[in-house]
């Protein structure tokens, strides 16, 4: 069970995770999980080339050892790229000491494999414990979502993932989607029709920064 859009209540409770820019610019800050992934990272890529739009990919650590190109690539184009642990782990099952051994093996392994260094951080499936939090918090910003398409779904049709996002982002709106095998069925029909709608609708896409703070959330210059 998931939502569709993050009530504005949960995001001032967790008010020092990143959740969402305000601001009134006509900007969405689409957000891959689980990657990179081969074919569909390059696909993905290649999409997003096509309107000079950005995006920020956070990595599963064991993904970017094997495929480290498909990193590379997605830095060289201007995108952001996140830390997402090592094996995609849940922050709520597992233990204090192996889920930081998780996150500081992922970080270890995006800068061995890549030269590059980020402070960006999301929970896999959104789970995240107040005291592992705590300890993530002093190195990295902790990014969320406002929006969820709902793309892994497998019960939901690439024009149920459409209409979730249209029906629920506004300006500044940080929108879950993933670039992996099991969102692969609605993602190759989803992206497109999301990028083309929202390039018609004047919007632009933008990534987020490697080095954001919580106060970035409050920024409108983007």
């Amino acid at each position: 069970m998931y939502l569709k859009h993050i009530p504005s209540l949960v995001q001032r409770y967790y008010g020092d995770y990143l959740w969402r820019y305000e601001t009134q610019d006509p900007v969405l800050y689409l957000t891959f999980d689980d990657g990179p992934t081969p074919e569909i990272t390059q696909w993905v890529a290649e999409q997003l080339a096509e309107y000079n739009a950005k995006a920020t990919f956070f990595l599963v650590g064991n993904n970017v050892q094997q495929y480290p190109l498909l990193v590379h690539q997605l830095i060289d184009e201007g995108h952001s790229i996140g830390n997402h642990t090592h094996n995609h782990v849940n922050g709520w099952s597992s233990s204090l000491k192996g889920y930081l051994r998780e996150f500081l093996t992922c970080q270890r392994t995006i800068m061995e494999y890549t030269g590059a260094s980020t402070r960006l951080f999301r929970p896999p499936y959104g789970r995240l414990t107040h005291t592992k939090a705590k300890y993530i918090k002093r190195t990295h910003q902790i990014v969320m979502m406002d929006v969820i398409a709902g793309d892994f779904d497998s019960s939901l049709t690439a024009d149920d993932c459409f209409q979730h996002v249209v029906d629920n982002a506004t300006p500044g709106s940080i929108v879950l989607l993933h670039d992996s095998q099991k969102a692969w069925p609605r993602l190759q029909q989803l992206l497109p029709d999301l990028l083309a709608h929202y390039h018609e609708s004047g919007y632009r896409f933008g990534s987020i920064p490697y080095r954001a703070t919580a106060l970035l959330a409050n920024s409108n210059s983007r």
